[in-house]
């Protein structure tokens, strides 16, 4: 059985946490692929909003 590596992990989990202001226990009950979902999803989030910014 290959883990995941705890850096990795607790990046995800930072980020998320930075972003949606959701508590750790939420965060780590999230499956990887729901976790790994949400951070494309935010990173998305933040492009965009970067790119409207970059083009005002």
């Amino acid at each position: 059985m290959k883990l995941y590596p705890e850096s990795s992990l607790w990046s995800e989990i930072a980020y998320l946490a930075y972003h949606l202001h959701w508590d750790l226990e939420t965060l780590l009950d999230l499956e990887h692929a729901d976790r790994a979902r949400l951070i494309e999803l935010v990173a998305d989030m933040n492009q965009r909003a970067w790119d409207t910014l970059s083009n005002a």
